[in-house]
C-alpha cells in the first residue's frame, strides 16, 4: 500500500511497483491510509509524512498498535532530528525525496525478505538468542543490549536481509559504504571483527567464505 498525497508521484511509483510484480492500493490522506490498512492485509506499506487528515507519522502509530507489516516513510522531511524521529515512531526504512525508484524497490524487496524468512515478533527481529528492534535500532543477545556503531548495525542488517548468501567484500563495500568509497577492502574485515565481538555468542552466524567474503547462516 501506497499513501501519498500527489497524486502524479503516488500514480509513477504505483505504476513502477506494477511493472516489478506488485500489486498496490493507493491512499490519498492519511485516514483513507487506516482504512485500507484495517481492510487489507499488505507486505510492506509506503507513507509519505506530511498528508492531509492523519499525517505519516500517526498512520505508522496506529498501524504499530495492531499489526506486523514493514514500513517506509517515503518523505521531502531531511533532516537529521526528522529521520531519527521517523525511527522512533516505527519505520523500518526512511526514503527522503526526490528519490530513486530502483533503490527504494530493494529497500522493499529486502524488507519483505526480512519479514517474512524471519521471525518477527512485535516489531522484533528474532534470531536464536539475537533480537533486534529495526524501529530504535536496538539489538540485545541474550537480554543484554549491544552497543555498536552505526556502520556494524548497517552490516548486521544487511547480513541478515541476504543470509544464506555468500557476500563478496566489494559488494558490502558498495552496500554499506557506497560504489564511490576509494578505501581499502579490507575495512570490512575490521567490521566484522567489531560486529563479532560485539554480538558474542549470536556472532556464530557470521561464517567466512573462503576467497570470497562472509555469510550470514540462519
Amino acid at each position: 500500500m501506497l499513501a501519498e498525497d500527489d497524486k502524479a508521484l503516488r500514480d509513477i511509483t504505483a505504476l513502477f511497483f506494477r511493472k516489478n510484480g506488485f500489486e498496490v492500493d493507493t491512499a490519498v490522506n492519511g485516514d483513507e491510509a487506516c482504512s485500507c490498512v484495517d481492510k487489507n492485509r499488505y507486505d510492506i506499506i509506503i507513507l509519505d509524512i506530511m498528508m492531509p487528515g492523519k499525517d505519516g507519522k500517526e498512520v505508522c502509530r496506529y498501524i504499530r498498535k495492531k499489526y506486523d507489516v514493514p514500513v517506509i516513510f517515503l518523505t521531502a522531511l531531511g533532516e537529521e532530528n526528522d529521520i531519527v524521529n521517523g525511527y522512533e515512531v516505527g519505520a523500518d526504512e526512511y526514503v527522503t525525496k526526490p528519490f530513486s525508484t530502483k533503490l527504494l524497490l530493494v529497500k522493499v524487496n529486502a524488507l519483505i525478505n526480512r519479514y517474512h524468512g524471519l521471525l518477527v515478533k512485535n516489531g522484533r527481529i528474532v534470531i536464536d538468542e539475537l533480537e533486534i528492534e529495526p524501529a530504535r535500532r536496538y539489538v540485545t543477545v541474550n537480554g543484554r543490549e549491544v552497543v555498536m556503531a552505526p556502520k556494524e548495525y548497517e552490516l548486521l542488517m544487511y547480513f541478515i536481509d541476504n543470509k544464506n548468501i555468500a557476500l563478496s567484500r566489494d559488494k558490502i563495500l558498495d552496500a554499506i559504504w557506497g560504489m564511490d568509497y576509494e578505501g581499502y577492502d579490507r575495512a570490512v574485515d575490521t567490521h566484522v571483527k567489531k560486529l563479532r565481538a560485539a554480538l558474542g555468542s549470536a556472532s556464530r552466524h557470521i561464517e567466512t567464505v573462503l576467497k570470497v567474503g562472509y555469510m550470514w547462516k540462519n
